[in-house]
């Protein structure tokens, strides 16, 4: 899978490429809303979806896959926040450990619970260290993992974490400012786990504007993940692709 490409840091460094991924909250689509927005991602290049969100209230993440599959070859990502969001149609996990916090259910325990599902899935597992980073208001990822973030001016807690995350054996590392983040992930802690770590970073929330979108690759992110802001402003999408895009061009160049 092209997600598989990312994971070379530990043999050798990365190629520089950046990649966009779309998060998809299943309870904000509809049929409608889900083909709009492949639509649109045809148009501007995505590299994944990943699908899922910290609390899921419908029954819409099956029909919601199953749509993607059937209209688009962009690979679909599962973003659980629970065992029971795995879904056997995707073609990866992202399998969450959440080393910012110190809650036993979601470091390990929610993993022993899946592990058993997961081992007999045909599902790409990919181990993440997922942190979460203060964003200026409690989201809902805080509020239902029942833990702290770590503070928003803090880049040395974050690249110790993610340094701890990587010894551990973790293959990436996710900052995130959580959903609908005030402000994203500071540039001074994307330099800061980027430098500490050689593991793929990804880094989501809060990214509303191509200039924060830039500022973060130039950070240090390899993988770029916008979710909310283009469920309200699709054109944004085309906006983040063509930055991803011109910046892999400029790179290409380069060489």
């Amino acid at each position: 899978m092209p997600f598989d490409n990312l994971h070379q840091r530990q043999k050798q460094q990365l190629s520089g490429r950046k990649h966009l991924a779309v998060l998809l909250d299943p309870d904000n689509l509809n049929k409608a809303s889900c083909l709009q927005l492949l639509s649109l991602s045809k148009a501007n290049p995505v590299d994944f979806f990943f699908v899922g969100g910290s609390l899921i209230t419908t029954n819409n993440q099956a029909a919601i896959i199953g749509l993607i599959k059937d209209n688009s070859t962009t690979p679909v990502i599962l973003f659980p926040s629970n065992s029971q969001h795995i879904n056997n149609q995707a073609d990866g996990i992202l399998l969450l450990s959440l080393i910012s916090g110190r809650n036993p259910e979601f470091l390990i325990g929610q993993h022993v619970v899946s592990a058993p599902m997961l081992k007999a899935s045909q599902l790409q597992v990919y181990p993440t260290g997922y942190m979460l980073i203060d964003s200026g208001r409690q989201t809902t990822a805080s509020y239902m993992s029942g833990t702290t973030p770590i503070p928003y001016d803090k880049p040395a807690i974050a690249a110790c974490t993610a340094m701890a995350g990587e010894l551990l054996g973790l293959n990436y590392i996710y900052l995130d400012g959580g959903s609908g983040a005030q402000y994203p992930v500071s540039t001074e802690m994307i330099a800061a786990v980027r430098q500490a770590v050689e593991i793929p970073l990804i880094v989501g929330g809060g990214i509303n504007t191509p200039d924060k979108a830039r500022a973060a690759l130039e950070a240090g992110a390899d993988v770029l993940v916008v979710g909310n802001h283009i469920e309200k402003n699709p054109g944004f999408l085309a906006e983040v692709s063509g930055i991803i895009a011109s910046y892999n061009i400029t790179l290409d160049v380069c060489r």
